[in-house]
């Protein structure tokens, strides 16, 4: 686990091991949630650097986080994705959580498109759907940003007022329409975790605004947004939260519906990719 060390010395130890391995860039940067992550596997062109080649890249150990970041193209669009991501309730400190964004950053990319699997609180959600992130609620009492500041990241007081691009979201929600389903469209909340909340806890939730909870995310926003990253988040709406779906929470069933969705999700993320490409 890392604490207080300065990030930039350590963002160019990595940057240089992915250098050494690729001479591949990217405008664009993906990081790919539970479930979602065969995404990159259909990338054109790939070139996979395993995280355990990399100094100072923390690994995952949840299931549906290969470990990887994959370089590659979507039509015109260069592209790298980090195949599985941590999280703070395996023990890493919010630097770490935030490690592989600010690599790709340094790799060149300057918009990040964010996915995750959560839980659906709002009326009318089912499992299955999609939801374009609007917003979010950071309630994991944790920020990517304490400490001194970098001023080679960015500034010590970033702006938050609009963490994820609407022009991007624009383009998602003309995408889904052209390819016939519904884009949900939300306030994505964050939690520590990593037990699933209680009913009393969506409850809270709820009169708070949030229409989707999961446990990542808002970090790597926070940190995008610092480096002046343009943001897209999509959350798969793996569950219903506690107290509205009928039964038990398990992370088999993440892991099942983010299977069962895939190719919505995947012609999402592709023709969102491609029309950037050609702008």
């Amino acid at each position: 686990m890392h604490e207080g060390a300065l990030e930039v010395p350590r963002i160019a130890e990595a940057a240089a091991d992915v250098r050494a391995r690729t001479e591949r860039r990217a405008r664009a940067a993906l990081v790919l949630g539970s479930g979602l992550g065969g995404y990159a596997d259909t990338l054109a062109d790939r070139e996979v650097v395993p995280y355990e080649a990399i100094r100072h890249m923390p690994a995952s150990k949840i299931v549906g986080h290969a470990g990887n970041l994959v370089f590659g193209r979507v039509g015109a669009l260069d592209v790298v994705a980090m195949q599985g991501r941590v999280h703070l309730y395996e023990g890493h400190s919010p630097a770490d959580v935030v490690f592989g964004v600010r690599l790709m950053h340094h790799l060149g990319a300057d918009t990040l498109v964010i996915t995750n699997a959560a839980g659906g609180c709002a009326d009318g959600m089912v499992a299955g759907d999609l939801m374009l992130i609007e917003d979010h609620l950071n309630l994991t009492g944790r920020s990517c940003l304490e400490g001194p500041n970098e001023d080679a990241l960015g500034p010590r007081f970033p702006d938050m007022s609009r963490a994820y691009d609407p022009a991007l979201g624009a383009i998602a929600g003309e995408v889904a329409a052209a390819a016939g389903f519904s884009l949900r469209r939300g306030v994505y909340a964050g939690l520590l975790g990593p037990s699933y909340e209680t009913p009393a806890e969506i409850r809270m939730l709820r009169t708070l605004g949030a229409d989707a909870v999961g446990m990542s995310t808002v970090l790597e926003v926070i940190a995008a947004r610092h480096v002046g990253m343009r943001v897209l988040g999509v959350s798969c709406i793996t569950n219903l939260a506690a107290g509205i779906s009928p039964h038990a929470l398990s992370h088999d069933e993440v892991t099942e519906t983010a299977t069962r969705v895939r190719d919505r999700f995947s012609g999402l993320l592709t023709g969102v990719l491609t029309r950037l490409g050609r702008s």
